[in-house]
């Protein structure tokens, strides 16, 4: 990843700062590795955290390529982004399999056979299954928009409105077994705004996602990166 990196993290951070965000921890050392790091994307939705990967690559801020993006819905809309951008889709309908394990193993094959790296669940609404987090041990990661341990779990951003907290956020961590209790790799912290609308917390949660999921990609990729030196 180039030097101006911490150049570009700094111009974003100045100006969440001045919203009242903050980003935790931040080490723009971390996202230094080579060679690139190949990554599968899942996704379920809009897929804004997906073109900001590909941004973030195609800007050079990310030493990494895309080998697949998988969705399970034919309708995703992150489709769109990955004809836009010419990155490789799978659709794997899991309406179309006859349980949670053969559409889990039908992902799994398709992941391995392209030897992904790093699986990144950018907006996956399906719980993964024991199998592929064993296959991918320490390489698969998921972004949530909240401050975890706070609010696991479906519609987080509504949780937090109903708790009246004053601080909500996002979290990049890695996928465990149980839902959304993987080790935190990175955070954001966002305040709830006075007779703020639940669109536009979404949004600014969603603008500090946009930011802290590549720091998050290229932090595990270094990690994995030594790992594999170190085994050598």
């Amino acid at each position: 990843m180039k030097q101006d990196n911490k150049e570009y993290m700094e111009n974003n951070l100045s100006y969440d700062l001045n919203e009242q965000s903050l980003i935790s921890p931040l080490d723009s050392e971390t996202s230094l590795f080579s060679p690139k790091i190949r990554l599968g994307i899942l996704a379920s939705g809009n897929g804004s955290n997906f073109e900001y990967i590909v941004k973030s690559i195609e800007n050079k801020q990310l030493n990494a390529e895309i080998s697949i993006l998988i969705v399970n819905n034919p309708k995703c809309l992150a489709i769109n982004k990955a004809l836009k951008y010419k990155i490789p889709y799978a659709i794997i309908d899991h309406r179309d399999c006859n349980s949670r394990y053969e559409h889990d193993m039908l992902v799994k094959k398709k992941l391995e056979d392209l030897s992904v790296e790093l699986v990144v669940m950018a907006g996956w609404m399906r719980i993964v299954g024991e199998e592929i987090i064993n296959s991918f041990k320490n390489r698969i990661i998921n972004i949530h928009p909240s401050l975890l341990p706070s609010f696991k779990g479906v519609d987080a951003i509504q949780q937090a409105i109903e708790k009246k907290v004053t601080i909500t956020g996002c979290t990049v961590h890695y996928v465990q077994k149980e839902v959304d209790s993987g080790s935190i790799i990175i955070q954001a912290a966002v305040p709830l705004k006075e007779q703020e609308s639940k669109e536009k917390l979404k949004k600014r949660i969603q603008s500090m996602e946009h930011i802290i999921l590549p720091l998050a990609i290229a932090k595990v990729a270094k990690n994995i990166r030594t790992s594999f030196m170190d085994n050598k």
